[in-house]
């Protein structure tokens, strides 16, 4: 009995451990010295560690990152995925390749060539996209933080046909944007937005299967009426967090 009773304990042990690796590799990329000033400021707001953990991450995944923008999700996930991992980046990728990817500690991180598909119109608010394959299949998570309310339906369409594709079965695809109100129609102030119910509907027309919401991100005080760049709002905007499985 003292046998099965200590088995189990280890069990137990093993299992706590597994599940507290992730807690400690996000936590030290966000105490890493190298990392901005600038990008600490935003723990408190964004709350990776917290978004990372619903999403599902391991640090044995094969994840793709959307639009990292300068990074800053790219510096807490090349960390955690560099060991055990891999972290693929794709669409948008200029300003990280001449920042984040040269500094030490990110030589892993592979970018994806497929920016040059990316395309702003002139006069446009929104990007498009043409028609495009990530080239890697078999992922196991894809990411995008406050991207999709830049493209607008039919580009959004191709961009989740692209992630279907390349997650294997049972792959998950998180997703954070900016809350738009249901069903308003298209103004200058809300154009950095999008309605959630419209975003679960899109994703769930490609062949996901919506698995979940969070209200990690939620904010009373957002009103939902001004542009996400305003003094009054930015920093606080509420957003919609998803996830999403592919069969």
């Amino acid at each position: 009995m003292r046998i099965l009773f200590t088995f189990l304990l280890l069990i137990v042990a093993s299992f706590a451990q597994a599940a507290n690796e992730i807690d400690s590799k996000v936590e030290a990329a966000l105490a890493a010295e190298a990392r901005p000033q600038t990008d600490r400021d935003r723990d408190r707001n964004r709350r990776p560690l917290a978004t990372l953990k619903f999403f599902g991450l391991k640090d044995n995944m094969r994840v793709l990152e959307l639009m990292p923008g300068g990074g800053w999700y790219t510096r807490v996930l090349a960390p955690v995925l560099a060991e055990n991992g891999k972290l693929y980046i794709a669409m948008g990728t200029n300003t990280i390749r001449e920042g984040v990817l040269k500094e030490p500690g990110f030589e892993q991180a592979e970018v994806l060539e497929i920016t040059d598909n990316l395309h702003r119109p002139k006069g446009s608010r929104v990007y498009t996209v043409d028609d495009f394959d990530f080239g890697v299949t078999g992922l196991d998570m894809v990411v995008t933080f406050r991207n999709l309310h830049n493209f607008g339906t039919e580009d959004r369409a191709i961009v989740n046909s692209q992630v279907f594709k390349a997650l294997k079965p049972g792959g998950l695809y998180g997703v954070v944007d900016h809350t738009k109100r249901h069903m308003e129609a298209d103004n200058f102030e809300n154009r950095r937005r999008l309605d959630p119910v419209l975003a679960i509907k899109e994703i769930v027309a490609e062949g996901f299967e919506f698995v979940d919401y969070s209200s990690l991100h939620y904010r009373a005080d957002d009103e939902l009426e001004y542009e996400v760049g305003r003094r009054s709002v930015t920093g606080n905007t509420d957003r919609f967090t998803l996830l999403f499985r592919k069969p």
